[in-house]
């Protein structure tokens, strides 16, 4: 089965920094694009970044140039750093992967279980 295991989170006082990961695991699998979503209290989940297998990236407006996104496919795992943290970056970040088994063109969406990030002085 495939688990998305994301860590890093935390309080953080504005104008920190912190980073974000997100391990998946499952044999026999390939992590296809991954992504990170964050949801505030009160709002809608959103796309924050995503990556594709290859390396391509999409940042969304309102975070670019403070938020990267990467990937080390060897590991199954994507990151965010993110920068010039705000208190309105205040929100749940669940990491999110298309997964298909190896040899079968069969894509299954996944998220994780959330990691909570607070920016507060």
């Amino acid at each position: 089965q495939v688990q998305l295991v994301e860590s890093g989170g935390g309080l953080v006082q504005p104008g920190g920094s912190l980073r974000l990961s997100c391990k998946g695991s499952g044999t026999l699998f390939i992590f296809n694009t991954m992504a990170w979503y964050r949801q505030a209290p009160g709002t809608q989940r959103e796309l924050v970044a995503s990556i594709s297998r290859l390396g391509m990236t999409n940042v969304a407006d309102s975070v670019k140039g403070r938020f990267t996104i990467s990937r080390d496919n060897a590991e199954n795992t994507v990151y965010l750093q993110i920068n010039s943290l705000k208190p309105e970056d205040t929100a749940v970040y669940y990491c999110n992967a298309d997964v298909q088994p190896i040899g079968i063109m069969r894509l299954t969406n996944y998220w994780g279980q959330g990691t909570q990030v607070t920016v507060s002085s």
